[in-house]
């Protein structure tokens, strides 16, 4: 996408801006969590069988007092849960953390969300703004292309066409990336990652600078009227940063706790498979085959893959959570992907 200097432009949409490929930042980010846990989970089940129907050598004969390889590894992968358990504790500290505190702190806490929200109803021209982040959000672009508009019908008059036609390729594009975006934020529930999903999807820092840019490389051919305009365009942009960033922080708690819940969930199945593993089984006790694979390889497979459930989990949800605060480090006018500019700045 190129802007009225012919510099390139960064995608508006995150899989656009984003230097890797589509599919892998769809699975990392879009994908649903447990679809991708469940993926990962087939497919150590199906390597382990893969490497079992490989090996020659049956499991029975490896069997033997003090020396039994599933004992060992099932010993191992106790320590691992229990490890994991812990973990869930030391998150849920983390998330809670920020909710506990004496009254005077929630009451600094409640004073900031209140003074943000009058703020931000002053910039809306609303009375009392929307209490849904979806909404909010929507209402915020909504504002920001309705200013956007009149800063399209403030240059009319200019004699300026370069002016001009700048600020009217600046105005579709703000027009065209909120109307998909607020399409996309009609019926979305906060506590699903459609609604963050849907404002990553604005690029607000980009629109800061390319405003700032073309009122700065204007100046001296913009009126009172127009520069008043972009001053009220970027004053709703600025707005939708901390935002955004205070929407993100909310949902990176939400999905902390569900984390820690699927975990604990997990986590006692998968510790009495593993000790049961430990106590019980003998691969010797397991004889024949089904479809051609030995049985004591399926059931130790299995097992195996219970047993990681827990860790699987964590890394299905870790890697959306990691994904989005590295595409987000920043916030305003800072782009710290690599883009192409053709411009060169002092």
């Amino acid at each position: 996408m190129d802007d009225q200097d012919g510099e390139s432009q960064p995608g508006d949409k995150m899989r656009e801006r984003g230097s890797g490929s589509r599919t892998k930042l769809w699975v990392l980010m879009e994908a649903n969590r447990w679809v991708v846990a469940g993926c990962v989970l087939a497919a150590v089940f199906l390597a382990l069988l893969a490497l079992g129907v490989a090996d020659p050598s049956p499991l029975q004969q490896f069997v033997g007092p003090g020396d039994d390889p599933v004992d060992t590894l099932f010993q191992g992968l106790v320590g691992a849960i229990i490890t994991g358990v812990t973990l869930v504790v030391t998150l849920n500290q983390l998330v809670l953390s920020q909710e506990l505190g004496p009254v005077g702190d929630q009451r600094t806490r409640m004073e900031g969300a209140m003074e943000f929200r009058r703020d931000a109803e002053e910039v809306l021209g609303h009375q009392t703004a929307p209490p849904e982040p979806a909404a909010f959000m929507e209402a915020l672009m909504d504002e920001t292309k309705s200013r956007a508009e009149e800063l399209a019908g403030a240059v009319e008059e200019s004699r300026d066409e370069e002016l001009k036609r700048a600020i009217e390729s600046y105005v579709d594009g703000l027009t065209e990336n909120a109307d998909a975006v607020s399409d996309t934020l009609e019926d979305t529930q906060f506590g699903t990652f459609n609604v963050l999903s849907a404002v990553l999807n604005f690029n607000y820092s980009w629109k800061i600078f390319l405003a700032r840019k073309i009122r700065n490389e204007h100046a001296d051919a913009l009126t009172d009227e127009v520069d008043e305009a972009f001053g009220d365009v970027i004053e709703s942009l600025e707005y939708f940063g901390p935002s955004r960033e205070h929407f993100k922080t909310l949902y990176f708690q939400w999905e902390l706790v569900n984390l820690s819940r699927a975990m604990l969930y997990t986590a006692v199945p998968s510790l009495v498979v593993t000790v049961a593993m430990i106590l019980y089984y003998d691969a010797r006790a397991v004889p024949g085959a089904t479809l051609g694979i030995s049985n004591d390889v399926l059931v130790t497979s299995l097992a195996v893959t219970v047993a990681i459930v827990p860790f699987v989990i964590l890394l299905s949800f870790i890697l959306r959570i990691a994904t989005v605060a590295k595409r987000t480090l920043s916030i305003g006018p800072f782009i710290l992907r690599e883009t192409k500019r053709s411009d060169d700045i002092d």
